[in-house]
């Protein structure tokens, strides 16, 4: 009776030490793949606003040399129309 007692009794303890580490193994493990998510989450989130701030940051300086580039034409345009016109009033004159 005694051995069969001790029997029962090491296997619960076996059962209840396999089920822990299963448990544990299972926690573990799922921990790791929630960090491993957080982290490719976080990652892919500073590449998305990199470009963003990248992509923003190209357009305004095209925007602000187109914007220069015609202020400059626009200029030449007009020093040449008053240079023309003094030369040709200078002419008639």
């Amino acid at each position: 009776m005694g051995v069969v007692v001790a029997v029962v009794i090491v296997v619960v303890v076996v059962v209840v030490v396999v089920v822990v580490v299963v448990v544990a193994v299972v926690v573990v493990v799922a921990v790791v793949i929630v960090v491993v998510v957080v982290i490719v989450v976080v990652v892919v989130v500073v590449v998305v606003v990199v470009v963003v701030v990248v992509v923003v940051v190209v357009v305004v300086v095209v925007v602000v040399v187109i914007v220069v580039v015609e202020v400059v034409l626009v200029a030449v345009v007009v020093a040449v129309v008053v240079v023309t016109v003094v030369v040709v009033v200078a002419v008639f004159l």
